[in-house]
């Protein structure tokens, strides 16, 4: 099956005041219908300016862009006006109409389609119970809260039946909570209506919460592609270790001369896989972080932990958690 999506040998480059100015530079990905599928990287990788080549807001200076076959930078203007309904985006701060209510913002796009009123005012009801904000039709987006600004403008998107929903840092401007039941609404959209989900962010949790494939930008190149899995339990780049390690601090102030991070899927993330250890080898192993994650709807456990000093134990503690199907990684100082 062909890709809805495919990246190929696409960069970009913006000639400033100081010079040009690389922010993409031949990245090739693939997102299969129906994937969530995670862009991530830090502050200036090039994440925004990637997702904005998708519905070419930014013209790529080289390579093609494909939507369901289609190369986009070979259209018309019109008929990229056209292939810009089948792909919805959400951005950071909303983007709602001020002046108009909740279902007049919603009603908007179809407005400009063409769609009659009363039809365009009974599909956008509908989309409101969609998105859990039936009660708010009449109010004004300055009486919302954030959570609920986002939900009108996924509903707005929804409203001209895209294929394909880019979200640019959807919940960088939500609380925890909120982003949370954000995320969860993205994957109900994605599950009932099967839109495939292209999610920008610097957050490993959002990507870990609703992503099934990943790829991690660094300098404008993409360093690493897999599954969310794949990522989460044996990370080979740099930037993509440290983008997993994100909240376990002790990794850095390790004192132990063997230390190794072991990460397990559902099937043993809640077996006591210490105390057979210990059990097995009769030898205390330290424990330095441990943590169980919902990786796309799994459970998934990580630990930390310095191992013995007498390196033939140690070797045969490691080997021990490779029978067991435990991935197992030895951390460097």
């Amino acid at each position: 099956m062909n890709p809805i999506i495919k990246v190929e040998n696409v960069s970009k480059t913006f000639h400033t005041k100081g010079g040009e100015v690389t922010a993409l530079q031949d990245i090739n990905l693939e997102i299969e219908k129906g994937d969530i599928y995670g862009i991530i990287g830090l502050s200036g990788a090039g994440k925004s300016t990637l997702v904005r080549c998708l519905n070419l807001l930014e013209k790529p200076t080289e390579g093609n862009v494909f939507v369901k076959d289609r190369n986009i930078l070979e259209l018309s203007p019109k008929e990229l006006r056209l292939e810009r309904r089948n792909i919805g985006m959400i951005f950071q701060h909303f983007n709602l109409l001020m002046q108009r209510n909740v279902l007049e913002n919603i009603c908007f796009p179809m407005e400009i389609a063409g769609v009659g009123k009363k039809e365009a005012e009974k599909k956008a009801l509908s989309l409101l119970e969609t998105v859990g904000m039936e009660e708010k039709a009449k109010a004004y987006p300055a009486q919302l809260s954030g959570g609920q600004k986002q939900r009108v403008a996924i509903a707005r998107v929804l409203s001209n039946n895209p294929e394909i929903l880019l979200c640019d840092e959807a919940t960088s401007a939500l609380d925890p909570q909120t982003t949370k039941s954000i995320l969860e609404l993205l994957k109900q959209i994605n599950e009932t209506l099967g839109i495939t989900i292209v999610v920008i962010t610097h957050e490993m949790s959002v990507i870990q919460e609703i992503c099934n494939k990943v790829a991690v930008l660094e300098t404008g190149h993409v360093v690493e592609t897999g599954t969310v899995e794949e990522l989460f339990r044996a990370p080979k780049t740099e930037q993509a270790k440290k983008l997993v390690y994100t909240g376990t601090p002790l990794v850095e102030i390790m004192k132990g001369e063997r230390e190794i991070r072991i990460t397990f899927e559902e099937e043993s993330a809640f077996e006591p896989v210490i105390g057979n250890l210990i059990l097995e080898f009769q030898t205390p192993v330290n424990i330095l972080y441990a943590n169980t994650k919902n990786i796309n709807g799994k459970a998934a456990g990580e630990m930390i932990l310095q191992l013995p000093e007498e390196s033939d134990v140690a070797d045969r503690m490691i080997g021990y958690f490779h029978s067991k199907n435990i991935k197992v990684e030895e951390l460097t100082k």
